[in-house]
């Protein structure tokens, strides 16, 4: 693309700024300064901004045909994550700023997606608890979590405040007004909300607020729901349409929130986005939850991990959704090392939904349907939608308008899934006059189950069980006896057994930009959570679901990485003095990987057992993250000298990490999968070599009892040797530190050219109280 390239400059200064690949069509750039570069003439950094943009918008050069000058405008300002600006600039005019002295980087502008009750139970924490984690931290009370996405809906029982100390006196933040938004509506839970939506105008015009708030209120949902995820009040009686009925409640629930609407009908634009990473360093936030995703690209390109490495140099712990493009490899996105990436797992709760053929068999599926059901015991006519109709693909999917009428009439249809939204399916086999519809699931989505809520009597079923319906249709009209079927809507169960299982959804790695360090780092909840949900929006999302209800069921790495944000405040309130890093660490040593059958985590796509690649270190076990024993911390300069080792050169990392590093010291320590990582990843190129061998140097520091001693207990990965020296750290007090290498040592394997393999193992200290354990992943590769 002509316009991903990252413009190098001479100094520390960052613009958001608009171009596109047409030269008279201003798009969006962010440009990033060195703060101490403002010539002093000015009075702000804004003014010095404002005068390059005028000489900008004054040259001949700038002029558009007819001569008209370009419309340079700054969008955003920022101060906090770094110093510079956004603006919408011809693509000539973006070039010009190369040869400004200050300038370090012009960045391209990304839009970014949102990644789409009973889980606080399943892991673990629960009201009555005497001691624990909730005890612990008091619920979270003075910990404040930023919530970047599409705003919130004040109103929720889920946001009141009743019994909630004082605002915490460090919150700068503030309520900003807006339609429909008086100042009111924030208290001592919702305690500060403001919007960005000048990034987002720059480039689709002005807002149609007959659809959307110019406000931080939500018209989505999604927003509201994440928020709630992480530190929603108890809230009795809550459900959706009947369905998962109980006690709903975040992760901290005492925790304040703080929203930060980014993200609008078009998608969340990067100068938005930093504008609220900006605003959310300066009022004062503990965590930053970020369920939001985008392509992969280098650090020094990432508008995000930018401002993430800011605000973890300020000392906030930042989580985001490891993004939903599973099942396939190298999906994972938001990777880099100073953000926690958090892949989704179910718990143990389902809605199962199956279909009942003519032929007799039940077919398993799953749905959230509250209307009118089906009768059980009645079949009615069924169809495969790719059979009718002209199109067979577009009616296969189901999409607008692709469905006759006189074909469907009556009937329960078959649709594929894929393309348009899996609740819009169902409206359209609706409007096309169908009584109910089966959602098959394409060979790609496996047997991943999402429940929806849907607008008439509905049910998904795994890929398998699409064939065999498919087969059950064509074999019926084959044989004079037309095809029926029913849907049998079975409720709420609990207590299911295998969970957690990494939903099928959930990005996997390795990590597209560094394959030594380990993506996703956890796996949380992710699948059918309940949450908020607010009043203009009907539960399954579409426009003409006229249904309110103040819970909804969602599922999506969305879901999950606000459970970890929850869980870090908590950690937080009970370690004050605890890093983000640490606080990442705590959660990943002491993960889980086996289900409550006592086997190992299954990959709700395949059936079989999952690996490292798709839940990292594991499922997170709050109560166990409180006591870890031991931490492996890091600094920013531990993350300067990993981008050094990663080949970054020095004007690319300080436009990172604001932070001059000549790189020869970092080099000379070694190498990538040095950075003090949890888990340790080995990328082996095999290039004819018989042996291959690396090292890590890793640092812990006892968090755990004075006077003790861990002993480590190695399961190398098969075929490999792995030795651990020294093999035992004996401890003299809190919060000292010691080192330790471990060397990985393997034989080539045969491979064609261009292949990989992995292959895991662990590594787990152990004083006989606690367990940090470790993965070891290492990946063979025959280049081309």
């Amino acid at each position: 693309m002509a316009f991903s390239i990252l413009y190098f400059f001479l100094s520390f200064f960052a613009i958001t700024v608009s171009v596109s690949s047409t030269v008279n069509n201003p798009k969006t750039f962010i440009v990033h300064v060195q703060h101490d570069a403002k010539p002093s003439i000015f009075p702000t950094h804004e003014h010095w901004y404002e005068s390059v943009l005028i000489s900008l918008s004054t040259d001949t050069h700038s002029l558009e045909p007819g001569g008209v000058v370009s419309e340079n405008r700054i969008i955003h300002t920022y101060s906090n994550v770094f110093h510079g600006f956004s603006a919408k600039l011809l693509i000539s005019d973006a070039k010009k700023l190369e040869a400004l002295p200050g300038v370090l980087a012009v960045i391209p502008e990304q839009v970014r997606h949102v990644q789409t009750t009973r889980s606080p139970e399943f892991l673990g924490l629960t009201s009555t608890d005497s001691a624990g984690l909730l005890k612990e931290s008091d619920f979270g009370s003075d910990l404040v979590i930023g919530v970047i996405d599409t705003g919130i809906w004040p109103e929720r029982k889920s946001f009141n405040d009743h019994d909630l100390s004082p605002v915490p006196a460090k919150w700068k933040g503030e309520c900003v007004a807006g339609k429909d938004f008086p100042a009111t509506s924030c208290n001592r839970k919702l305690i500060g909300a403001r919007y960005f939506s000048s990034g987002y105008e720059a480039t689709n015009g002005k807002m149609n607020e007959t659809v959307e708030h110019r406000s931080p209120r939500d018209s989505d949902g999604h927003g509201t729901h994440t928020a709630s995820i992480a530190a929603g009040r108890y809230v009795f009686p809550a459900s959706t349409l009947g369905y998962a009925r109980g006690v709903a409640a975040g992760m901290a629930p005492k925790a304040r929130l703080a929203a930060y609407k980014v993200c609008w009908a078009s998608g969340c634009y990067d100068a938005d986005i930093l504008a609220a990473f900006d605003a959310a360093v300066a009022d004062g936030v503990d965590v930053i939850s970020f369920s939001v995703g985008g392509v992969v690209v280098p650090y020094n390109l990432d508008a995000i991990a930018i401002a993430a490495f800011a605000a973890n140099d300020a000392g906030i712990f930042v989580s985001a959704s490891a993004g939903n493009g599973g099942p396939g490899g190298l999906t994972v996105t938001n990777v880099a090392p100073w953000v926690t990436t958090v892949g989704a797992g179910t718990i143990d709760r389902d809605f199962p939904a199956d279909v009942k053929l003519g032929n007799g068999k039940i077919v398993p599926g799953v749905s959230i349907y509250g209307g009118p059901s089906l009768s059980p015991h009645k079949l009615y006519p069924l169809i495969y939608a790719g059979s009718e109709g002209s199109d067979g693909y577009s009616s296969s999917l189901c999409l607008e308008g692709s469905l006759n009428p006189n074909d469907v009439h009556g009937k329960v249809v078959l649709c594929d899934r894929g393309v348009n939204s899996r609740a819009v399916k169902g409206e359209v086999v609706k409007k096309a006059g169908g009584i109910g519809m089966i959602l098959a699931n394409g060979v790609f989505d496996g047997e991943g189950l999402v429940a929806d809520c849907h607008v008439l009597p509905a049910t998904s079923v795994g890929a398998s069980a699409g064939d065999e319906i498919r087969k059950y249709i064509s074999t019926a009209l084959k044989s004079k006896s037309p095809p029926t079927a029913t849907i049998l809507f079975r409720g709420t169960i609990v207590n299911v057994k295998p969970a957690p299982v990494v939903a099928s959804f959930s990005a996997r790695g390795p990590n597209p930009e560094t394959p030594e360090i380990l993506k996703p780092d956890v796996i949380a909840p992710g699948l059918n959570i309940l949450a908020a949900w607010p009043d203009g929006v009907g539960p399954s999302g579409i426009p003409s679901d006229k249904r309110r209800t103040e819970f909804n069921i969602l599922s999506g790495t969305s879901m999950a990485c606000p459970h970890v944000s929850g869980l870090a405040a908590l950690l937080k309130a009970a370690h004050p003095g605890w890093s983000p890093a640490a606080i990442r660490s705590a959660l990943m040593t002491t993960a889980y990987t086996v289900d409550n059958r006592g086997q190992v985590m299954i990959d709700e796509s395949t059936g079989n057992s999952s690996t490292v690649m798709d839940f990292g270190a594991g499922h997170v076990h709050p109560q166990n993250a409180m006591d870890p024993g031991l931490i492996y911390d890091l600094t920013s300069y531990d993350y300067v000298d990993f981008l050094c080792n990663s080949n970054y050169t020095t004007k690319n990392v300080q436009v990172v990490t604001r932070k001059y590093s000549d790189c020869s010291g970092a080099k000379r320590a070694g190498h990538a999968g040095n950075l003090n990582y949890p888990s340790l990843s080995a990328v082996f190129q095999q290039y004819g070599k018989h042996k291959l061998s690396t090292h890590f140097i890793r640092s812990v520091t006892n968090v755990g009892d004075p006077d003790s001693v861990f002993k480590v207990t190695v399961k190398p990965p098969r075929g490999m040797v792995v030795t651990v020296e020294p093999e035992k750290l004996a401890f003299r007090r809190v919060g000292q530190k010691l080192n330790f290498l471990v060397r990985v040592q393997a034989e080539a394997v045969k491979l064609s050219p261009g292949s990989s393999i992995v292959k895991s193992g662990s590594l787990v200290w152990s004083d006989g109280k606690h367990e940090v354990k470790s993965p070891i992943v290492v990946t063979m590769q025959e280049p081309l």
